[in-house]
């Protein structure tokens, strides 16, 4: 136990670290003395990085492939019956639209063909309407409740 206590405890004293040098007089000196030499030579320095490799153009090729399809956007019969449906009971797309609670441009991409399917607006319009607009039947009368 009383080796510890006397023991010489020195707080602040710099560590030695290897020196890296650059120099080629420099280079030599530390060698003789033993110290670390770094020669590591850079592979890609003074050249053009834009023509190093094709791995860039492999990358965008993995990324185009991988690229997600757009959505499906509204068949053109869908827009016909519902063009054909307003008309029959003498709507405006913005009369339409105030009903289904859409705005007027909304009823102009359904009918033109290009609005993104939304089974709630689509369900909207053929009540509405009174046709179908989605499944096989796209343009048929919707009949009333059934009988028992």
């Amino acid at each position: 136990m009383s080796d510890e206590w006397d023991a010489k405890v020195v707080i602040g004293s710099k560590r030695q670290t290897p020196k890296v040098t650059k120099k080629d007089s420099d280079l030599n000196a530390a060698r003789r003395s033993g110290a670390v030499v770094g020669t590591d030579k850079k592979t890609t320095g003074g050249s053009n990085k834009a023509h190093q490799g094709t791995d860039h153009q492999k990358i965008a090729k993995l990324d185009r492939e991988n690229e997600v399809a757009p959505p499906p956007k509204v068949a053109p019969s869908v827009g016909r019956a519902m063009a054909a449906a307003r008309a029959e009971l003498k709507l405006t797309q913005k009369d339409l639209a105030q009903k289904v609670n859409e705005k007027p441009s909304v009823m102009q991409e359904y009918e033109s063909g290009k609005a993104i399917p939304s089974v709630q607006i689509l369900g909207k319009l053929e009540r509405i309407l009174g046709v179908r607009l989605r499944g096989s039947n796209i343009g048929e009368k919707l009949g009333g409740p059934k009988k028992s």
